[in-house]
């Protein structure tokens, strides 16, 4: 776990897509180049852009799945975990754990 914290805030963690990667990485035992390519995929953005925090900003607030800032209105916690989960096709333990809580599962 030590090992995908450092990678996901070394590609700057929530500011680009450092933690979606880490999150593919993890839960489809990927590797990284592999993992990038399956976000921006799923993102619909390039494979640069996932490192590049103005494009990513852009396509964290258009698809609502958490920011730096937090802002009105604007998913934060389990509600950008549950979009996180959905666009990129993954299971989010907490997400799971939340849902079975609440009677989803």
């Amino acid at each position: 776990m030590a090992f995908l914290h450092e990678l996901a805030t070394g590609m700057g963690g929530v500011r680009t897509a450092g933690d979606l990667v880490a999150r593919v990485m993890s839960s489809k035992a990927m590797r990284i180049e592999e993992a990038k390519k399956y976000v921006a995929d799923k993102l619909k953005v390039s494979v640069m852009d996932l490192s590049d925090s103005q494009a990513m900003r852009e396509v964290r607030e258009e698809l609502n799945i958490g920011h730096v800032l937090a802002r009105p209105g604007a998913a934060i916690g389990i509600e950008a975990k549950v979009r996180i989960e959905q666009i990129l096709g993954i299971n989010i333990n907490s997400v799971s754990k939340f849902k079975k809580k609440i009677g989803l599962i």
